[in-house]
């Protein structure tokens, strides 16, 4: 029967002994779990900022755009010709199975002016459902009734980044801006909702849809819009509601059989699956590349382990001509390599949790840190000190006792 209390104290004595060998064999181990741990955290972190921002913009969304103009054969690209209207939107609303709430859109740059400071920033033309469907919310004010779109009221609801540059710290509420050479008045800000990607999600203006068409923008045809935002039920209901809107803007539009849509909708769902499946993808890369340090430290493990089995080989001899067996030697070397390997595990799992901590606060990286990743890691190294020490130990367990006590 194998003495484990036994060949544990023999193990740990002659770690003791070497320690500065332990050490830097520990190192290997130590560098390759805490790569892990960073990548990992750096890529659960990518995946949650992708997630967070997709929600910012509003879930489970069809967004419908319209038709391409042509200048000289030239297409100059989708929702250049204005073929959507407010009453498409209605239809889609009163007939479309699936959907929850519907907004119509008109967008473009203006200038505004507030005093002497003036940006450049985009302005929305929308109803009150387009709060809801992209998640924004009022921080300050109040949103729009329907006689403010009912009267094409001069009023408008600005992001915090466009409130910063046209007021800094004054109150901006009930003052009066320009946007191009028509006065509004700022009856609402919005919540922030931060960068997403390039794009900074509060630098927007929104004003009632009827007023941006009569009064700012102006329209060749009344009643027409750029896009319109379809908010569908549920996930699983989007796929039939964009079955249905396509079916009834066909019809509205009176397309014939072979002709083509005067129309795009895009499915927000696809588009997010998409990227979170990239973004797994980039992190289980990152995880892979940094699990390789890991093999080079099982390596380094097994390179110092060979030799000090050679150093040690007449102390193996007395063992053995005293009554140890091969399996006794096995377990003491496969100890020792183990050993080596969780201690290195437990410092590289604090050192990788602290150095990601640090890029996540001077690099303003998004940085998660789960429970499940951390273990994988140490459990890994352990397995890494078995797998590695296992042709030392065995090698060590095939030593002759007479010739390893002549061994000089």
């Amino acid at each position: 029967m194998i003495d484990f209390k036994s060949t544990m104290k023999i193990a740990i004595n002659s770690l003791k002994v070497n320690k500065m060998r332990s050490a830097l064999t520990s190192l290997g181990i130590i560098i390759g779990v805490a790569a892990v741990i960073i990548m990992l955290a750096i890529g659960s972190g990518a995946n949650k900022q992708v997630q967070e921002n997709m929600e910012s913009m509003g879930s489970n969304l069809l967004t419908i755009r319209s038709a391409t103009a042509k200048t000289g054969g030239v297409s100059m690209g989708m929702g250049t010709k204005p073929t959507l209207s407010i009453k498409d939107a209605t239809a889609i609303q009163k007939t479309a199975r699936g959907v929850e709430a519907v907004a119509p859109v008109m967008n473009s740059t203006k200038q505004v002016m507030y005093g002497n400071q003036n940006w450049s920033t985009t302005v929305y033309g929308v109803t009150t459902p387009y709060l809801y469907v992209k998640n924004y919310e009022i921080s300050r004010g109040r949103t729009f009734t329907k006689d403010d779109d009912k009267n094409a009221a001069k009023v408008a609801i600005i992001g915090s980044t466009v409130e910063t540059e046209l007021f800094g710290d004054v109150n901006s509420i009930n003052k009066t801006i320009r946007i191009g050479n028509v006065p509004f008045k700022v009856i609402g800000t919005l919540k922030s909702k931060g960068q997403m990607g390039p794009m900074d999600q509060d630098d927007i203006i929104f004003i009632p849809i009827t007023t941006a068409q009569r009064k700012v923008f102006g329209t060749d045809f009344p009643g027409s819009v750029n896009q319109i935002i379809v908010k569908a039920a549920s996930l699983e209901d989007t796929n039939m509601a964009e079955k249905d809107i396509e079916e009834i803007l066909r019809r509205r539009h009176n397309l014939g059989k072979l002709q083509e849509n005067d129309f795009e909708i895009r499915n927000s769902a696809e588009f997010q699956e998409k990227m979170k499946s990239t973004v797994r993808t980039f992190a289980i890369l990152l995880a892979s590349i940094a699990s390789v340090s890991l093999v080079v430290g099982g390596i380094g493990i097994m390179n110092i382990m060979l030799v000090s089995v050679t150093e040690r080989t007449k102390e193996i001899g007395i063992r053995m001509a005293i009554g140890a067996r091969a399996i006794d030697i096995q377990i003491q070397f496969l100890i020792e390599a183990l050993i080596l390997s969780l201690i290195g595990g437990l410092i590289g799992v604090i050192t990788g949790i602290v150095i990601a901590l640090i890029v996540g606060g001077v690099f303003g990286t998004s940085i998660e840190i789960t429970v499940a990743p951390i273990l994988l890691s140490f459990g890994f190294s352990g397995l890494v000190g078995i797998g590695f020490g296992y042709y030392p130990a065995y090698k060590a367990s095939l030593l002759n006792p007479i010739d390893a006590l002549r061994y000089e």
